[in-house]
């Protein structure tokens, strides 16, 4: 699981490389003294086998978000809930399943990517008490 961890890390940057105004090589917001990294790609930018590790659909038509919280430079679990949106308000719930490994802690989810369109994301994360929101928009297109 740690290689699942470090591909999904590399894929997320690499992608970035590959397609700039796809995908941003690093987002993230400080939340006081917690760091919420996000990043979202086509799952068609995972290989065959750390997308079975990760128990995740490979295709053209499945975006994937990850989502990693920081706190003192070590990885804070967290509960992680979200939206996707449409242009059209059609709203899909994200199902983020965590991902614990030595030294790791990480969300991810997938979503349906029909036609090259831009999408409204909104991501809650919950640290103890305290609910932090995340809302950026992503141009997507379904993968080759």
């Amino acid at each position: 699981m740690k290689r699942l961890a470090l591909f999904l890390i590399t894929a997320c940057l690499s992608a970035g490389a590959m397609a700039a105004d796809v995908i941003k090589a690093e987002r993230k917001e400080v939340f006081g003294d917690v760091t919420v990294h996000y990043n979202t790609f086509n799952s068609t930018f995972l290989t065959p086998d750390i997308a079975n590790a990760a128990e995740l659909i490979r295709s053209k038509n499945q975006g994937v978000i990850n989502v990693t919280v920081i706190k003192g430079g070590k990885p804070l679990m967290a509960q992680v809930s979200g939206t996707v949106k449409d242009l059209t308000s059609k709203t899909v719930t994200l199902t983020f399943r965590q991902v614990t490994e030595p030294g790791a802690i990480y969300y991810i989810a997938q979503y349906p990517v029909d036609q090259q369109e831009t999408r409204t994301f909104e991501i809650k994360v919950q640290t103890g008490d305290k609910i932090n929101t995340i809302n950026f928009n992503q141009e997507l297109f379904p993968g080759q």
